[in-house]
């Protein structure tokens, strides 16, 4: 799966907000101050061609959609991630990540019970 740059997935994260919607509605939905009609609207043909979003013809406009979800992103993004920067390696992520957030002994076996909780549901 294509990487997405910083304004591709801040157009996604809105379309994964927003389910079905236009360029217009995408606009309304991000910061000041907002890109201009055209900017947003070259992001997502863009999308389009890397395969992340489709449109269906509504009037004189389009309705824009995600064919990929956050989920299947996600997953993949956190694959290149913990290649690139962490050798590969789980432990290496969740110890930088705990590292960086001052976790605690006991901040971090609660969120291993958890995650353990998480997998068990699963099964």
């Amino acid at each position: 799966m294509k990487e997405l740059t910083k304004a591709e997935e801040q157009v996604m994260q809105e379309l994964w907000k927003l389910g079905k919607t236009t360029v217009k509605c995408i606009i309304d939905e991000l910061p000041e101050p907002k890109p201009a009609y055209n900017t947003i609207s070259t992001i997502v043909r863009i999308l389009e061609t890397k395969g992340f979003v489709d449109h269906q013809k509504v009037g004189k406009g389009y309705v824009y959609f995600s064919i990929v979800s956050i989920e299947t992103y996600k997953r993949s993004y956190m694959k290149r991630l913990k290649a690139s920067y962490f050798k590969d390696s789980f432990k290496e992520l969740v110890s930088f990540f705990a590292k960086e957030d001052n976790m605690d002994v006991e901040e971090f076996e609660k969120l291993m019970n958890e995650v353990k909780d998480d997998l068990n549901n699963e099964k």
